[in-house]
């Protein structure tokens, strides 16, 4: 009869994964609105806004996009 708790890590679900990661872009990029993070589906459409939002080179969002993704994925 084990009573121990739980942690949010135990079973995690994807929804949750993905608004974490939503929260990061949006920390990250602020010009980003709830809506137009909420819209994004693939690391490449993310690539793509932030070239067009910051006025980057691609090279530079694919790399900043990169390591602020960590191997996570926006279809995940």
């Amino acid at each position: 009869m084990s009573n121990a708790p739980t942690t949010n890590n135990d079973a995690r679900p994807q929804f949750n994964k993905r608004t974490e990661i939503l929260e990061a872009i949006g920390v990250k990029w602020s010009k980003f609105s709830k809506q137009e993070l909420s819209e994004l589906k693939t690391n490449d459409e993310l690539v793509a806004q932030v070239v067009d939002k910051y006025g980057v080179e691609k090279i530079a969002a694919q790399r900043d996009v990169d390591a602020l993704m960590n191997g996570r994925n926006l279809t995940a």
